[in-house]
C-alpha cells in the first residue's frame, strides 16, 4: 500500500490523525496496564497472557508505525482546485461497459475510504487509475482481474 505518495482528503487525514492518536494514547495504556497484570501471574516464561500481550503490543506498535509512515507521505487533496469535468478523486463516475452493456456508478475515494462492496474504489485502483483525468464520452481501456474491460464515461458528478 505504501507508495511514494498518498492522496488523501481532509477527513481522511483528519481520521487518520484521530486513530494514530487513540492508539497511543488509549491503546498503550490498555497494553501496559494488561502487561502489568500478566506479569503479576508469576513465572514468565510459562506465562500465556504475559506473551499475549508482548504479541498484542507488538501488532500495536506495527500498526502505530504504519500509520505514522501514511500520514509522512499523504498529501490532502485541493478540492478548490479540481476541474469538474475531468475524473479525479471525490468524483461519482458512471460508466458503460461495452462488452456487457451495462452501466456502474461509483466514487472514486481515497484508500482510507475504499469500499469496493458499496461501489467506492480507491483511487489507487486500476480502473480508477484508467479513469483519471478522462473526461465524459471518452472510452478507456483498462485490465481487470477477468480480463481486459472497455468502458465509455456516460457521466462525471461531485458530491462534497
Amino acid at each position: 500500500m505504501m507508495s511514494d505518495q498518498i492522496i488523501l482528503t481532509a477527513s481522511s487525514y483528519k481520521k487518520l490523525q484521530d486513530e494514530l492518536d487513540h492508539m497511543k494514547t488509549v491503546k498503550r495504556g490498555e497494553m501496559a496496564e494488561a502487561l502489568r497484570k500478566a506479569r503479576a501471574y508469576g513465572d514468565l516464561s510459562e506465562n500465556f497472557e504475559y506473551h499475549a500481550a508482548r504479541r498484542d503490543q507488538g501488532i500495536l506498535n506495527g500498526k502505530i508505525e504504519e500509520l505514522e509512515r501514511t500520514l509522512d507521505v499523504a498529501k490532502i487533496l485541493d478540492s478548490e482546485s479540481r476541474d469538474i469535468d475531468v475524473i479525479g478523486l471525490g468524483a461519482v463516475v458512471m460508466v458503460k461497459d461495452l462488452d456487457m452493456e451495462e452501466e456502474w456508478e461509483f466514487y472514486i475515494v481515497d484508500v482510507v475510504q475504499a469500499d469496493p462492496v458499496n461501489d467506492r474504489i480507491s483511487n489507487q485502483s486500476p480502473v480508477a487509475q484508467a479513469l483519471t483525468g478522462k473526461r465524459a464520452g471518452e472510452v478507456v481501456e483498462v485490465q481487470i482481474p477477468q480480463g481486459m474491460a472497455k468502458y465509455e464515461i456516460v457521466s462525471i458528478r461531485w458530491e462534497d
